[in-house]
Protein backbone atom coordinates (compact mmCIF):
# COMPACT_ATOMS: atom_id res chain seq x y z
CA UNK A 1 0.00 0.00 0.00
CA UNK A 2 1.64 2.99 -0.82
CA UNK A 3 1.53 6.38 1.70
CA UNK A 4 -0.87 7.82 -0.34
CA UNK A 5 -3.83 5.35 -0.09
CA UNK A 6 -2.83 5.14 4.03
CA UNK A 7 -3.34 8.50 4.67
CA UNK A 8 -6.52 8.81 2.52
CA UNK A 9 -7.54 6.19 4.62
CA UNK A 10 -7.01 7.88 7.89
CA UNK A 11 -8.84 11.14 6.90
CA UNK A 12 -11.79 8.83 6.18
CA UNK A 13 -11.51 7.61 9.13
CA UNK A 14 -10.93 10.48 11.30
CA UNK A 15 -13.78 12.25 9.14
CA UNK A 16 -16.68 9.52 9.71
CA UNK A 17 -19.86 9.67 12.16
CA UNK A 18 -18.52 6.95 14.83
CA UNK A 19 -21.95 7.38 16.63
CA UNK A 20 -23.46 6.39 13.09
CA UNK A 21 -21.02 3.28 12.66
CA UNK A 22 -21.66 2.51 16.68
CA UNK A 23 -25.36 2.78 16.07
CA UNK A 24 -25.46 0.08 12.68
CA UNK A 25 -23.23 -1.98 14.60
CA UNK A 26 -26.01 -1.56 17.78
CA UNK A 27 -28.89 -2.37 15.23
CA UNK A 28 -27.18 -5.18 13.50
CA UNK A 29 -26.40 -7.04 17.06
CA UNK A 30 -29.73 -6.70 18.06
CA UNK A 31 -31.41 -7.75 14.71
CA UNK A 32 -29.15 -10.65 15.01
CA UNK A 33 -30.37 -11.45 18.29
CA UNK A 34 -33.85 -11.30 16.98
CA UNK A 35 -33.19 -13.62 14.47
CA UNK A 36 -31.56 -15.84 16.66
CA UNK A 37 -33.93 -15.98 19.53
CA UNK A 38 -36.80 -16.52 16.82
CA UNK A 39 -35.13 -19.53 15.62
CA UNK A 40 -35.09 -21.25 18.90
CA UNK A 41 -39.03 -20.14 19.49
CA UNK A 42 -39.98 -21.76 15.95
CA UNK A 43 -37.92 -24.47 16.47
CA UNK A 44 -39.32 -25.71 20.31
CA UNK A 45 -42.71 -24.97 18.50
CA UNK A 46 -41.75 -27.87 16.06
CA UNK A 47 -40.38 -30.18 18.49
CA UNK A 48 -43.81 -29.66 20.51
CA UNK A 49 -46.19 -30.20 17.61
CA UNK A 50 -43.57 -33.25 17.11
CA UNK A 51 -44.56 -34.35 20.58
CA UNK A 52 -48.18 -34.37 20.02
CA UNK A 53 -48.57 -35.82 16.50
CA UNK A 54 -46.64 -38.58 18.24
CA UNK A 55 -48.96 -38.61 20.97
CA UNK A 56 -51.71 -38.60 18.73
CA UNK A 57 -50.39 -41.76 16.61
CA UNK A 58 -49.77 -43.78 19.83
CA UNK A 59 -53.14 -42.74 21.04
CA UNK A 60 -54.66 -43.97 18.03
CA UNK A 61 -52.79 -47.16 18.01
CA UNK A 62 -53.66 -48.07 21.28
CA UNK A 63 -57.40 -47.19 20.69
CA UNK A 64 -57.19 -48.92 17.48
CA UNK A 65 -55.71 -52.31 19.21
CA UNK A 66 -58.68 -52.23 21.24
CA UNK A 67 -61.26 -52.32 19.23
CA UNK A 68 -59.50 -54.83 17.05
CA UNK A 69 -58.59 -57.39 20.15
CA UNK A 70 -61.89 -56.16 21.50
CA UNK A 71 -64.43 -56.92 18.80
CA UNK A 72 -62.62 -57.27 15.52
CA UNK A 73 -65.34 -59.93 14.51
CA UNK A 74 -68.19 -57.60 15.80
CA UNK A 75 -70.74 -55.48 13.68
CA UNK A 76 -69.43 -51.93 12.80
CA UNK A 77 -71.63 -50.38 15.49
CA UNK A 78 -69.95 -52.73 17.70
CA UNK A 79 -66.76 -51.68 16.62
CA UNK A 80 -67.46 -47.89 17.23
CA UNK A 81 -69.41 -48.87 20.66
CA UNK A 82 -66.26 -50.10 21.89
CA UNK A 83 -63.87 -47.49 20.53
CA UNK A 84 -66.27 -44.73 22.34
CA UNK A 85 -66.43 -46.51 25.60
CA UNK A 86 -62.80 -46.50 25.55
CA UNK A 87 -63.17 -42.41 25.21
CA UNK A 88 -65.73 -42.14 27.81
CA UNK A 89 -63.13 -43.60 29.85
CA UNK A 90 -60.74 -41.07 28.88
CA UNK A 91 -63.02 -38.51 29.69
CA UNK A 92 -63.84 -39.79 32.88
CA UNK A 93 -61.58 -38.54 36.12
CA UNK A 94 -61.94 -41.83 37.20
CA UNK A 95 -59.90 -43.63 34.86
CA UNK A 96 -56.49 -42.33 33.11
CA UNK A 97 -56.04 -39.07 30.87
CA UNK A 98 -54.78 -41.07 27.58
CA UNK A 99 -56.10 -43.90 25.71
CA UNK A 100 -53.30 -45.52 25.86
CA UNK A 101 -53.11 -45.82 30.01
CA UNK A 102 -57.00 -46.46 29.76
CA UNK A 103 -56.39 -49.19 27.44
CA UNK A 104 -53.61 -50.72 29.23
CA UNK A 105 -54.83 -50.17 32.85
CA UNK A 106 -54.61 -53.02 35.18
CA UNK A 107 -57.15 -55.46 34.37
CA UNK A 108 -59.35 -53.11 32.22
CA UNK A 109 -59.55 -55.27 29.22
CA UNK A 110 -59.00 -58.83 29.22
CA UNK A 111 -56.94 -58.62 26.32
CA UNK A 112 -53.98 -56.93 27.27
CA UNK A 113 -53.09 -59.64 29.75
CA UNK A 114 -52.09 -61.92 27.17
CA UNK A 115 -48.40 -62.14 26.77
CA UNK A 116 -47.98 -63.04 23.21
CA UNK A 117 -50.87 -61.48 20.97
CA UNK A 118 -50.76 -62.06 16.56
CA UNK A 119 -49.77 -58.51 15.35
CA UNK A 120 -52.76 -56.61 14.13
CA UNK A 121 -53.17 -56.84 9.81
CA UNK A 122 -55.03 -56.77 7.32
CA UNK A 123 -58.58 -55.25 6.24
CA UNK A 124 -59.79 -55.87 9.90
CA UNK A 125 -56.95 -54.00 10.90
CA UNK A 126 -57.69 -51.06 8.84
CA UNK A 127 -61.33 -51.42 9.83
CA UNK A 128 -60.29 -51.00 13.38
CA UNK A 129 -58.07 -48.06 12.72
CA UNK A 130 -60.56 -46.15 10.34
CA UNK A 131 -63.11 -47.03 13.34
CA UNK A 132 -60.69 -45.55 16.01
CA UNK A 133 -59.69 -42.29 13.73
CA UNK A 134 -63.82 -41.47 13.91
CA UNK A 135 -64.08 -41.92 17.13
CA UNK A 136 -60.86 -40.26 18.50
CA UNK A 137 -61.11 -36.85 16.35
CA UNK A 138 -65.23 -36.73 16.95
CA UNK A 139 -66.21 -37.46 13.26
CA UNK A 140 -69.20 -39.44 14.24
CA UNK A 141 -71.40 -38.66 16.86
CA UNK A 142 -71.47 -40.73 19.58
CA UNK A 143 -74.42 -42.97 20.70
CA UNK A 144 -73.58 -44.42 24.12
CA UNK A 145 -72.86 -41.12 25.72
CA UNK A 146 -71.89 -41.79 29.37
CA UNK A 147 -70.90 -45.63 28.95
CA UNK A 148 -67.83 -46.61 30.48
CA UNK A 149 -68.42 -50.59 30.93
CA UNK A 150 -69.03 -53.25 28.51
CA UNK A 151 -68.48 -57.18 28.30
CA UNK A 152 -68.95 -59.65 26.61
CA UNK A 153 -72.66 -61.55 26.39
CA UNK A 154 -71.09 -65.54 27.59
CA UNK A 155 -69.28 -63.62 31.20
CA UNK A 156 -71.67 -62.13 33.65
CA UNK A 157 -69.70 -60.03 35.80
CA UNK A 158 -70.16 -59.14 39.41
CA UNK A 159 -69.62 -55.37 38.67
CA UNK A 160 -72.58 -55.97 35.87
CA UNK A 161 -75.15 -55.47 39.13
CA UNK A 162 -74.37 -52.00 40.17
CA UNK A 163 -74.06 -50.61 36.17
CA UNK A 164 -77.20 -49.35 34.30
CA UNK A 165 -77.36 -51.28 31.33
CA UNK A 166 -77.51 -49.17 27.99
CA UNK A 167 -77.71 -51.49 25.38
CA UNK A 168 -76.66 -54.86 23.58
CA UNK A 169 -74.56 -54.54 20.30
CA UNK A 170 -73.22 -58.04 18.81
CA UNK A 171 -71.92 -60.03 21.64
CA UNK A 172 -71.61 -56.95 23.75
CA UNK A 173 -73.77 -55.56 26.79
CA UNK A 174 -72.58 -51.99 27.31
CA UNK A 175 -73.27 -50.07 30.58
CA UNK A 176 -73.18 -46.17 32.27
Amino acid sequence: MSWQFRLRLRLLWYRTDKDFCAFVVFIGVVAGSLAYAAQAVFAQQDEARKRIRQLHAQNLTCLASNVYFEARGEPLAGQYAVAEVTMNRKGSALFPRTVCGVVYEKSAFSWTEFRALPEPDGEEWERARRVAEAVYYGRRAPVLEGARFFHATHVNPDWAKEKRRVVRIGNHVFYK
